[in-house]
């Protein structure tokens, strides 16, 4: 692989911040677009995540750099090592592949997945009222065990590299984002970002429940680029539901639509929100300095001052995109096969992505923000042409 030109100057002059989607099983792809990015020595200072995105961020975070891809593939190949009958050596034909895909996510369903999470017994119905197991299928105790296994929480929590993680507040629907600058993340905080509804228990932090981020947002880019910020970002968002689709034809198809639609979180939305932003900020710089000199101390005059300070930042989006054998249990079919495809899809988009002219020929923004999508297979309308 090709390192990417001027990345020297670029690294020493931008934060750079690897930003993680929720989506289960898909969360491969995230482990193969850090390798590259270690590999390439643009290792991120900050990763924010949700769900199986935080999971990831622990591993990265919570691990020295010389160990981090060891625990990512340590985790992976735990989770996806059950069910070795459904697992073959080589990939199957598309048509086969599809049965053995829903095969597999219904075994894991039935049955739980290694280092983390088994089936209650007795079910929910036979639990006590107001218990965990009254309000949920699994329990996630073995991701505990995990996570305690696979992180140092010491190291996580040095300030070495920033992490992030959002869940849901059960009581108030209100979304918290637990924060290693603000406060001692351990295991509570990672578990209580994935544990998704009826299927996981709510986690218990400080007196206070919380619920897998993913109801509220699945993506936590809209946090980051709302954090203060003194210089040039480097943002790379990891997706792993795409927005856009096909018109479904049957009742499967409508069911994987809708959860790429509810799991994507209009991330180019959010994107778009920042450049209006942006927009709106020159203007009242522009507007600022027309004005005559005596207005200079005005209250008003100095908060839209604070509020328009120029900003930087460079998006890259990489996102999962479907295989035509993907069904509705994508985010919960952990085959080994499968995980190791999007494992290498994430690998290949990040490698093609940083190789790319586009991407080697670029320079460093003075202000404004840019958005890299160069994995995309149909043309589409840039939100900004990059510098």
């Amino acid at each position: 692989m090709k390192s990417p030109t001027k990345s020297a100057t670029l690294r020493a002059r931008e934060e750079r911040i690897l930003v993680l989607q929720g989506g289960g099983a898909l969360g491969a792809y995230q482990a193969g677009v850090y390798e590259v990015l270690a590999a390439t020595e643009q290792t991120p200072e900050w990763v924010a995540g949700i769900s199986i995105g935080a999971i990831n961020a622990a591993l990265i975070v919570g691990n020295p750099p010389e160990r981090r891809v060891r625990r990512l593939r340590e985790f992976w190949d735990m989770v996806t090592s059950s069910s070795a009958m459904l697992n073959p050596p080589v990939a199957p034909g598309v048509e086969l592949r599809g049965v053995l895909n829903e095969a597999n996510a219904t075994v894991g369903a039935a049955f739980g997945l290694p280092g983390f999470f088994v089936p209650r017994f007795p079910a929910a119905p036979f639990q006590l009222p107001g218990t965990a197991g009254a309000i949920s299928y699994y329990d996630t105790e073995p991701l505990r065990a995990t996570l305690e296994q696979l992180v140092d929480f010491d190291l996580l929590n040095s300030r070495s590299m920033r992490m992030s993680v959002g869940a849901v507040n059960v009581r108030t629907g209100n979304f918290a984002y637990f924060d290693t600058t603000d406060l001692r993340l351990d295991a509570r905080h990672v578990m209580a970002s994935g544990a998704l509804p009826p299927g996981f228990p709510p986690i218990a932090i400080d007196g206070e429940w919380y619920w897998d981020g993913g109801l509220v947002s699945n993506t936590p880019l809209q946090y980051v680029l709302d954090q203060p910020q003194a210089h040039c970002r480097l943002v790379f968002q990891v997706d792993l539901f795409v927005a856009e689709g096909p018109m479904p034809t049957n009742l499967l198809e409508v069911s994987e639509r809708e959860k790429d639609i509810r799991f994507s979180s209009r991330t180019r939305l959010n994107t778009t929100n920042v450049l209006t932003r942006h927009a709106l900020a020159q203007a009242a710089r522009n507007l600022i300095a027309k004005l005559p000199s005596k207005l200079a101390d005005d209250p008003d005059v100095q908060a839209l001052n604070a509020a328009s300070r120029r900003t930087a930042v460079t998006v890259v989006h990489l996102i999962h995109r479907r295989k035509r054998y993907e069904t509705q249990s994508k985010d919960y079919e952990f085959s080994r096969v499968s995980m190791l495809e999007h494992w290498q899809a994430g690998h290949a988009d990040t490698a093609h992505t940083l190789n790319h002219p586009d991407w080697q020929t670029r320079s460093l923004p003075e202000d404004g923000v840019y958005v890299f999508d160069l994995t995309r297979t149909q043309p589409h309308r840039a939100l900004k042409d990059h510098p």
